[in-house]
């Protein structure tokens, strides 16, 4: 019997062995095989997150004008990380030794690093805006409780170039302003949940690419701007401006080739602005009375309504009586017998009030509507503002007579370059704006030029445009003009409103020029406009400014001119 027993015993252990690895390997194949993803899961679960990660912002660009130039993209603005280097001072045990090792990496002494580490604080910023050397330094650098963080931040590469149009993307993480402002819900990225990895020291915020925002493409031609912006620089040296704005629109289109303002600012530095009025963009966000620049819709008004032709004639005495009050030309001058072209040449403020004369109060008001002058341009730019001009459709026949001339009614500049699009443009008006494209990867939507109805007849149009070359050949405007081309455009000297009373002051004026060319087949419409410039008139201020401007455009597109200067065939 014992021998019977002794080998059974061994049987058993054999037989528990196989049973115990049959156990064991249907565990492993359970685990392995049948639970693979579940573990898997939970094993990326002990080492990643999920956080919510916002797409990148769209950036912002510009080209030249025509096709033929070096069509080089330029950055306006872009997106640019910046790195800071944090911590959790409760994960780092030898905290003077990190100090120590951490210090020359990234320019900061020991003691300040040790006394950010020993804070009570949860998390610590040890140090902003890691420079490029710097961050080469700490990369390599696996601590526990240390991170290099990555946070997106805007950068405009032109500085304070368009600065007014760009606006920026301001603390709270919203566009202000300009083109950041109206287009912030197309630039700035969706929201999404994105996995990172834990137990890294590098903490990136970039989220997926079908997160970010849309691109945006300008009709700003660099070259055109830089020569805007650099007249109103020199503007500012040789007659002393306060400020000043010069618009270039294609007024076929309404494309703005150049919207320019002084001062500007530099916007990589906007917080360190104390004047918060530097970023409004007074070519669509401030009123102002435009003077003698208003005389050509006037002389529209009374030649579509019939009331002139271009033939007809007018005697100036030099003044005229409304009531008590008495209007004169400037500077007292009397002209005498003229014909219509002659209003503008001289530039007549009792002509223009001779023209209104001819039509009723409310006719000239629903030109003022017809024209644009009581409602927005409509302009992709965040803040327009306008004037219905309710004081003077409401007012008096002095009111009426003196808007003839430009005074007493108001408006934005950009208004003024719309609607005086109506000339250039065979009667009809365009809308003006200032981005050509939106991008989303491969998609692509390009602005429509949009273009009114016709607002007065082709030879309404025709007919001032006339009066206008005859202004820059031989009126006050012939300082504008360039041999071989024709030119159509009209001077302005305003007097300047005080801000909270009745009456103008004394000694400022708002002195300006807009015209157009080649006239009779126009490719440009510029504005000039400058604030209290110290010179009497607008002939020794603006019209230069244009001049310049108008050369240069005909020269960077090579338009051809339209006689020949030499033998003066035309």
């Amino acid at each position: 019997m014992f021998h019977e027993v002794k080998g059974w015993r061994p049987n058993i252990l054999i037989s528990g062995f196989f049973i115990l690895a049959a156990i064991i390997i249907g565990c492993l194949f359970y685990v392995q095989v049948l639970q693979h993803k579940f573990y898997q899961a939970k094993a990326l679960g002990q080492q990643s997150g999920f956080s919510e990660v916002f797409g990148s912002r769209g950036e912002v660009f510009l080209k030249n004008s025509k096709e033929y130039q070096n069509q080089e993209v330029k950055s306006l603005a872009i997106n640019k990380d910046k790195w800071l280097v944090s911590a959790v001072p409760s994960n780092i045990e030898d905290k003077t030794s990190v100090a120590a090792t951490l210090a020359p990496m990234i320019s900061l002494s020991k003691e300040f690093i040790v006394n950010k580490l020993e804070s009570s604080d949860s998390y610590v910023i040890i140090k902003k805006d890691v420079s490029s050397q710097e961050l080469k330094n700490i990369k390599d650098f696996d601590q526990e409780g240390l991170a290099l963080e990555n946070i997106p931040s805007r950068y405009y590469p032109q500085g304070a170039m368009l600065s007014q149009v760009i606006g920026f993307f301001g603390g709270n993480n919203t566009g202000q302003y300009g083109i950041e402002g109206y287009y912030d819900d197309i630039l700035k990225g969706k929201s999404g949940i994105k996995e990172e990895k834990r137990g890294l020291n590098v903490i990136n915020s970039k989220a997926p690419v079908d997160l970010n925002g849309s691109d945006l493409y300008l009709t700003i031609d660099y070259n055109i701007q830089f020569q805007a912006e650099d007249l109103l620089k020199e503007a500012r040296k040789k007659i002393d401006i306060d400020s000043g704005q010069i618009i270039v629109l294609a007024p076929d289109s309404g494309k703005i080739l150049a919207l320019a303002n002084f001062p500007s600012f530099d916007v990589n530095k906007y917080s360190k602005e104390h004047d918060l009025e530097i970023f409004q963009n007074s070519a669509i966000q401030k009123l102002f009375e435009p003077g003698s620049v208003f005389k050509p819709f006037t002389m529209a008004m009374a030649l579509q309504e019939g009331r002139v032709t271009k033939d007809s004639t007018f005697v100036d005495t030099g003044s005229v009586t409304i009531g008590p009050d008495t209007i004169s030309n400037f500077n007292h001058e009397v002209y005498g017998k003229r014909d219509m072209s002659g209003i503008l040449e001289k530039s007549i403020n009792t002509g223009a009030v001779f023209l209104s004369q001819l039509i009723s109060h409310q006719t000239f008001s629903n030109y003022l509507d017809t024209f644009g002058f009581s409602d927005k341009t409509g302009v992709d730019l965040q803040g327009e503002v306008y004037s219905e001009n309710t004081i003077l459709k409401n007012g008096s026949d002095f009111g009426f007579a003196t808007a003839s001339f430009g005074q007493g009614i108001e408006m934005t500049p950009i208004q003024l370059a719309r609607s005086f699009s109506i000339f250039a443009n065979g009667g009809k008006m365009v809308k003006p704006y200032i981005v050509d494209k939106i991008s989303h990867g491969q998609d692509e939507q390009k602005t429509k030029p949009q273009i009114s109805d016709q607002l007065i007849s082709s030879k309404t149009a025709s007919d001032v445009t006339t009066m206008l070359i005859n202004v820059v050949e031989r009126g006050f405007g012939d300082g504008a003009k360039i041999p071989g081309y024709y030119l159509a455009g009209k001077t302005g000297t305003a007097q300047v409103p005080f801000e909270n009373k009745k009456g103008y002051y004394p000694d400022k004026t708002i002195q300006s020029f807009i015209g157009f060319g080649p006239a009779l087949k126009p490719q440009f419409l510029i504005l000039v406009k400058l604030d209290n410039p110290k010179v009497p008139k607008s002939s020794l201020s603006a019209v230069p400014i244009f001049k310049k401007l108008a050369q240069y455009i005909i020269n960077y597109w090579q338009i051809p001119p339209d006689y020949d200067v030499v033998s003066g065939a035309k």
